[in-house]
């Protein structure tokens, strides 16, 4: 167990080399194709997820909107991988690092809004200023809305970044107790190890759940934008 609080957030270093790239590409090992002319259970599984993660994303968007269903299921594959490989022992989490999560969310963002103004020119410009606003009030509201706007990247990257740290500093913490009451009451160690198999158990879903958010609202943004 780490003594410091905030050492499994580190960034592994080996021989001076940060080694966060392998460990993003890591999860990708675990999406290989199937070879067979029969599909394994795994394989069938797996294509059956797709096929509803699909189902739930694309379900409203038009034609041009679904041309972003490939990008969009990498994305949700992604950060669901990265965010279950950060509850193995001894691993580190990519999705805990707000720079890697902002290196997502602006890119996506950006590219939403590109396709808005391309494609809905004067529909995307319209959502900067609300129908019927009182004249003294425009310059006001457009200012608030190009923020509010702005700021939508920033809380995309913010809101993954605070789920999975705290998560993981939770669970830190409960380890670190159940430890430490261990050697002084073995009775209460016994009840702290089981809320960390429930704690786990959480962290599964919320590892899942928040790739599904993060990728569910830049889907929405999209959808906003064709």
């Amino acid at each position: 167990m780490n003594q410091n609080l905030f050492a499994s957030f580190n960034i592994p270093v080996i021989l001076g080399i940060p080694m966060v790239t392998l460990v993003i590409l890591f999860p990708v090992m675990l999406l290989m194709p199937s070879n067979n002319l029969i599909n394994n259970r795994l394989y069938s599984l797996q294509q059956w997820l797709i096929q509803l993660t699909l189902k739930q994303m694309m379900i409203t968007h038009t034609t041009k909107g679904r041309t972003w269903s490939l990008m969009l299921l990498t994305l949700i594959t992604f950060i669901a991988l990265n965010n279950l490989l950060g509850l193995t022992p001894y691993a580190f989490t990519p999705t805990t690092q707000l720079s890697m999560n902002l290196g997502m969310a602006i890119p996506l963002w950006t590219a939403t809004v590109l396709v808005g103004l391309r494609f809905k020119t004067k529909s995307s410009l319209a959502h900067l200023l609300p129908q019927g606003t009182p004249t003294p009030l425009i310059p006001i509201l457009i200012i608030i809305e190009t923020i509010s706007l702005f700021i939508q990247p920033v809380a995309l990257a913010v809101r993954l970044t605070a789920n999975i740290t705290a998560g993981h500093l939770l669970m830190h913490l409960l380890g670190s107790t159940s430890l430490t009451l261990l050697s002084i009451y073995l009775s209460s160690s016994l009840v702290t190890i089981i809320v960390i198999i429930l704690l786990i158990t959480l962290e599964l879903g919320v590892a899942l759940i928040q790739a599904y958010v993060f990728t569910l609202l830049v889907s929405l943004y999209l959808h906003n934008n064709t």
